[in-house]
This record gives structure tokens, sequence and C-alpha cells, in this order.
């Protein structure tokens, strides 16, 4: 367990669900799992206990048990930070979700945002910010004057293009990657944003970014539809995401992350009035052991885009549910 869920707050459970933990990390799966469900009986209400267990019971191959044990942790924290519905939906216990839970990204960075930087740049050879300053620059984008950078967290991609911006600003759920990307002294501004709820405003800018953030976002309608009010004339949009090459347009991988196939990106970049110019594969990070791929997009704003299409409502996309080994 993180940080974030060390404690029930009773000192006889928290004792009995170490154990559990040392049992399951012995190979005795269903026993820890019992163990902690018995341990739950003293605190019912402790939220991460439950989804503890549900990841337990799921690696014994109880995936009933798992569904009870996440369906719990979500009805004892509604909000969701533990992404309790996101494992329903992995195991088709629930309807599949096409944007994870705002609390669960937040909670999620929070807690890592201290070792942010080395754990992606020095473990998992992260090189998003790097590909897509690349990018721009065979785009033809040499500099810029306003760049809002969605998704900022610690400020990696902000440090990529201090140099060609006069005004950079940054926007992030997480209280605590903010925190860290303002000691950086990268950007101008810095506002903490949830962006599934995204909206413009006044706000312009020739160049919009998000890197590596879209796999936290899922299905990309509403948010897209925001940028191109951002985005001015001739500005451009750069992204990562995770590659989906299968026939739909995202999936939810065991990860809990969302991949996004090439065929949506442009049909939906269309739509938000963007003219392509590269989509590029490229290995974005690697993940246990093993190259994850992505594909790097460059897109350049159009025709003129109504504010009104960020209010737009539209039918969620079906998300399928795609199993890692």
């Amino acid at each position: 367990m993180t940080s974030m869920q060390l404690s029930s707050g009773d000192l006889v459970a928290d004792r009995r669900a170490d154990y559990a933990e040392m049992l399951f990390a012995s190979g005795e799966q269903a026993a820890a799992a019992d163990l902690l469900a018995e341990t739950l009986q003293l605190v019912p209400g402790w939220a991460a206990g439950w989804y503890r267990l549900g990841e337990m019971r799921e690696t014994a191959g109880d995936l009933a048990g798992a569904a009870d044990a996440w369906t719990e942790a979500l009805r004892q924290d509604p909000n969701d930070r533990l992404g309790a519905s996101m494992k329903l939906g992995l195991i088709g216990a629930a309807h599949q979700i096409d944007a994870p839970p705002s609390a669960f990204v937040a909670a999620l960075f929070d807690q890592y945002a201290e070792r942010f930087d080395q754990s992606l740049v020095e473990k998992l050879a992260y090189r998003v910010p790097e590909l897509i300053a690349q990018a721009l620059v065979q785009a033809g984008a040499g500099s810029f004057a306003h760049v809002v950078d969605l998704g900022c967290g610690t400020g990696l991609m902000g440090e990529r293009l201090r140099h060609v911006a006069s005004f950079i600003e940054g926007y992030d759920l997480s209280a605590q990657m903010l925190k860290r990307a303002q000691a950086k002294g990268v950007y101008d501004r810095l506002t903490l944003q949830d962006l599934q709820t995204f909206a413009p405003g006044e706000l312009r800018a020739d160049l919009v970014v998000a890197a590596d953030v879209f796999l936290y976002v899922g299905a990309l309608e509403r948010l897209l539809a925001a940028t191109a009010v951002v985005c001015t004339q001739g500005g451009f949009l750069a992204f990562s995401v995770e590659h989906h090459a299968g026939p739909e347009p995202l999936v939810l991988r065991a990860s809990r992350r969302y991949a996004h196939s090439e065929r949506y990106l442009r049909d939906l970049l269309a739509a938000s009035g963007y003219q392509v110019v590269s989509i590029e594969p490229a290995a974005i990070r690697m993940d246990r052991g093993e190259p994850i791929e992505g594909l790097i997009v460059i897109a350049r704003r159009g025709q003129d885009v109504r504010e009104g299409a960020v209010e737009t409502t539209t039918v969620p996309l079906p998300v399928v549910l795609e199993a890692l080994n």
C-alpha cells in the first residue's frame, strides 16, 4: 500500500494487515486475502483496505470476491481516490468508463510528486518532452508568444520550452506536482485545474501542449474542443498518447492508463478544427522492462472554432478493456 493507504486508524487492524501483506509476498495470496477480510471486520470503513483486498483476491483468482471488495471500497470512498471503479471495469464487473476518476488522478500524482522526475526520467527512460520539442522544430515552430502546458506536472515539458517561449503557464490536477514545478521557476503562471472540466474562457495561446497527459484523460472530445478555442489561428497543438493499434477508438489498459488509436485522433483533430502536421510512432517510456509504444502528434489550428463547441454533448465512445501480460 502507498503512504496514503498505510493506516486504518486501528493499531491492531494495521498489524493484521501487515501480516496479510507478508503472507501475500510469500505467495500465499488466498490466505492473505482471508486474513485481510477478517481484519476489515474491525475497520469496515477502511476504503484502502477493501481496495487492497480486491487486489489480493484478483491475484488469487477470485474475481467475484475482488469485485465485492472493490465495490465496497467505492462505497466507502465515493470520490474513488484509489480507482476502484476502473478495476471493476477491467474485470468486467461494472460498466466501462471512458475517463478516470479525477480524485484518483490527483491522489496518484500527489503521492508520486517527490520522486516523479527521478523515477520517470532515470528509471523509465521517459522521452516525451524531448520528442515533442523535436517534432515542433521539425514542424517549423521555432518560438512562441504564449504556451499553455496542460497536465504540466513537475515541469519537464516546460523546461524544454522555456527558451523558446515568452510566457508559459501550466495546469495540473495535482497540488504537489505544481509545487515541484513552481520550485523550478520555469512557469510564469501555474493553476490547479482538473482537465476534465477545463474551460478556456479568454485564454489564448499559440502553443497548447500535453505531454503524456491524455492517457489519464480517456475520451478526448471535450478537451480537444477546448484546446481548439485556446489555440490561436495557425497555432500548434502538441501531445503524446499511448498507441492502440486496434480498431477501437481507445482502450483502458490494465495499467489503468488509456491508449488511443491513430484513426480516432485524426478524426477528432479534424472535427475540432485542426490540421495534422505529423503523427510519429515512438517508444515514449519503459514499463516493467518493456518499451511503451506511443504517438507524438503535432497539429495546427485551421478553421475558426466556435466557443460553443466546447459545451457540445457527445455520445460516449465505447471503451475496450485491454489486459496486458
